[in-house]
């Protein structure tokens, strides 16, 4: 307990320095990195459990990120100038949040069933919660951070 407790230390901590001293693309991937390890400590996967599902969740995080950036670049900058919108432009952007959406929606399905087939069940709902705990954790760091830096 006392080694978990001793990572958790060092993934807060450089967290911490990740998110505050470097520059955008060194954060991300920075911040991947040490959400893989957060994930890899708390999922305990054994070898052969790794193997299968690491590439599973890359390529689903790849996807997702895919969807992601076309809503940012699809949706989002048009929304800058919301009351330039027509109601016509509107409802065809709409259309296309909604089919974003749908798609994130199926990607995240299939990739829970294929994670039932590579890890437990129990693996995987600790997953979730690991990305949830993850996020909580960066959300706070930076909350922390600008209360301390402002």
């Amino acid at each position: 307990m006392n080694t978990n407790n001793s990572i958790r230390v060092l993934i807060l901590s450089l967290l911490a320095t990740t998110v505050f001293y470097g520059q955008n693309r060194p954060i991300r991937d920075k911040i991947k990195t040490l959400k893989v390890a957060f994930i890899t400590e708390r999922l305990n996967l054994t070898s052969e459990e790794a193997q299968v599902f690491w590439p599973i969740y890359n390529e689903h995080e790849d996807k997702i990120e895919a969807i992601k950036r076309k809503e940012r670049r699809d949706i989002r900058a048009k929304l800058m100038d919301f009351d330039g919108l027509s109601e016509k432009e509107a409802d065809a952007l709409l259309n296309d949040l909604i089919a974003l959406e749908d798609e994130k929606h199926q990607l995240n399905v299939a990739f829970l069933e294929k994670m039932n087939r590579a890890i437990t069940s129990k693996k995987t709902f600790l997953l979730i919660k690991a990305e949830e705990d993850f996020k909580k954790r960066l959300l706070k760091e930076m909350r922390d951070r600008r209360r301390g830096g402002g």
